[in-house]
């Protein structure tokens, strides 16, 4: 299903919609403030197995980021972080970054056993937001890649759609995406460090 949103002024209807099937061990992609990810309820494993089998991948070997409403959540799923490390938080989010950070035993399971580090995006989309605050959890999510030789990330959300829609359980159409991912900045160890330029800018 294909279920437009508008970014600026979402409908409550819609995010409940959204949110109902997030709750119901679905699997949906939706827009950020970068590009468009895939991604489900971080309670649901079999949503997060059907996830990680689109990507190819084994939950406990993905990268997935957790997708939160604001920086309460952090202590649910992070181990306390320096005083710098929040102010930048503080300074950057929302916005287009992604933060790795110590991880709590409260990390689901299914992430790992061993699960030592998560990486935090507060994402500056009105969908999104929305979506996490009715949620009332976090979001786990992974990017949408294309194939394109050009173009590293699927942007047309009726491309998207059209590549998905037997896969998914349903599609945002909040816009075109961005080509250009978040910044992932590193604050598991004693200094902070940018390992990949995104979108955020770092000063």
């Amino acid at each position: 299903m294909l279920l437009k949103i508008y970014t600026k002024n979402p409908s409550e209807n819609n995010i409940r919609q959204v949110v109902h099937v997030l709750s119901n061990d679905g699997v949906v992609i939706f827009p950020t403030d970068t590009i468009y990810a895939i991604g489900c309820n971080i309670y649901s494993p079999k949503a997060l197995d059907r996830i990680a089998r689109i990507k190819g991948l084994t939950p406990k070997n993905a990268n997935f980021s957790f997708l939160c409403y604001d920086l309460s959540q952090l202590a649910d799923y992070t181990r306390p972080i320096s005083n710098d490390v929040y102010k930048l938080m503080r300074r950057t989010l929302p916005g287009p970054y992604t933060f790795i950070l110590n991880a709590s035993s409260n990390v689901p399971k299914i992430f790992g056993h061993k699960k030592k580090t998560v990486g935090i995006r507060i994402p500056e989309n009105n969908i999104l937001s929305g979506i996490l605050r009715e949620l009332g959890n976090p979001i786990t999510s992974t990017s949408i890649h294309d194939a394109d030789e050009i173009l590293e990330y699927s942007t047309d959300p009726e491309l998207i759609h059209e590549r998905y829609k037997d896969l998914v359980d349903l599609v945002i159409d909040g816009g075109h995406g961005d080509n250009t991912p978040s910044t992932i900045i590193d604050c598991t160890g004693e200094e902070i460090l940018m390992i990949r330029e995104g979108k955020g800018e770092i000063e």
